[in-house]
Parts: structure tokens; sequence; C-alpha cells
């Protein structure tokens, strides 16, 4: 698979220690609060996955499946959610795990969307960050990498459904999706 990408940007490693060093800052945050965390799927999964191996308090875990790109590179504005929520979040802690915060407009979304639900209080939390994207204001409460603008897949980011597995972030070449 490296034959699609042009640089390894941030190595397997780098993520493990960003990972740890967040769910310990989430631990601290969060103690005494039994907090819900919520995989924004799919691309979360792997963040989400390890990331709450590394918070040490009691929490609870949901899903829900969200998208602002169907098959391209670049992010329309129109969010689909494809599934709600199966715990109740009245008065509770929550925690958003987002693999990617581009645009903006999906994490908004759900933001607003869990906002209405009357929850306690709202934490956003991102692997990577791309500020100068942004298309609408949104905000991130923590996240592991700040990043330029390049399309990175791996660690649960995908072009196309592809690219998932690989253990750490890549860049693509832009041949691959410009084709």
């Amino acid at each position: 698979m490296e034959n699609f990408l042009s640089d390894i940007f941030i190595d397997e490693e780098k993520i493990q220690a960003k990972v740890q060093e967040l769910g310990c800052q989430l631990t601290e945050d969060l103690e005494n609060k039994e907090p819900v965390f919520i995989c924004i799927l799919k691309g979360s999964i792997l963040f989400f996955a390890d990331l709450i191996r590394e918070v040490k308090i009691p929490l609870e875990v949901d899903f829900l499946k969200a998208s602002s790109y169907g098959a391209g590179t670049e992010s329309p504005g129109i969010v689909e959610m494809a599934f709600d929520l199966k715990i109740d979040l009245t008065d509770r802690h929550v925690v958003l795990v987002e693999d990617i915060v581009d645009s903006g407009h999906t994490l908004k979304y759900i933001q607003n969307f869990i906002r209405k639900l009357k929850v306690a209080s709202l934490t956003t939390c991102t692997l990577l960050d791309k500020p100068d994207r942004r298309t609408v204001d949104v905000s991130v409460d923590y996240s592991c990498f700040v990043i330029p603008d390049a399309f990175v897949v791996g660690y649960g980011l995908d072009f196309d459904q592809k690219f998932r597995n690989l253990p750490y972030i890549g860049i693509l070449k832009e041949s691959y999706y410009s084709e």
C-alpha cells in the first residue's frame, strides 16, 4: 500500500505516544464524571479503541455514524447520520471522539445534535486537526496533531474505504485520488 503514499506523515510510535498522553489527560479531567465516549464511525474506530484503553476511569461507549465526504476528497457540507445513539445522554458528560476535523461541517452538526439531548457537558477530541481548512466555526477541546492541508489516510482514515488498516498516517499521492 505504500506505493499509493507520498510520505509516512505520522508514524505509529508518535500516534501511540499522543494517544497515551491524551488518555492520561482525559482520565484526570473527567475523574468522578463517568463519561460516555462516543465514537464517530467509521474513521475514528482505531483511535477510539486505543484511546478508551488509556482512560483509567469508569466510562460507557456508544457509536454514531456520520459523514460529509462520501467517496470524494472534498466535503460538500452536507452531513449524513446513519443511526442514533443507544444511551440516554441527558445530564451525562459526553466525549465525542473524531478522527479528523477538516471543514468542521460534520463535527458542528454532531455537536449541535448532542447538545439538543441536554447533556451535562460536551467535550470533543480528535486525532487530527486541520484548522486551515475550516469553513465553519467549531470547537475542539483536545487534538493529538495539528496538521497542514494534505490528504491523509491510515489509522482509521480512508480514501474510498481503503487504507484504514495502516498503523500510521500517510499522505496519499495526489495522482491516486485525482484519476
